[in-house]
């Protein structure tokens, strides 16, 4: 499993550890990655995803995990989010036609 958030595409970074006698060795800045389950409102379903902390933040910030999507790229999700974008997307316009 690839160490990147599936909502925000938040990845590994690299950069180096400096020494106070400024020598210079690589290393990897992780992100902090949870595994939660979200509940989806329009779907009425839970969504099980791993996720950054930072992210988990926004998705309360923008009002919930449909809100966050819908704002979100599509290509900044994992294949798995973006079948549940779609999904949502899909539910909303049937629901506003109705």
């Amino acid at each position: 499993m690839s160490r990147k958030c599936e909502l925000s595409g938040k990845a590994v970074m690299t950069g180096n550890n400096v020494s106070h006698a400024n020598n210079k060795t690589r290393r990897r800045f992780l992100p902090n990655l949870v595994n939660v389950t979200l509940m989806s409102e329009a779907l009425n379903q839970r969504i099980r995803l791993r996720v950054a902390a930072s992210t988990l933040r926004t998705v309360e910030h923008r009002g919930g995990l449909d809100a966050f999507l819908l704002k979100e790229k599509e290509g900044n999700l994992s294949p798995k989010a973006a079948l549940v974008r779609r999904q949502v997307a899909k539910k909303i316009a049937e629901e506003a036609a109705a």
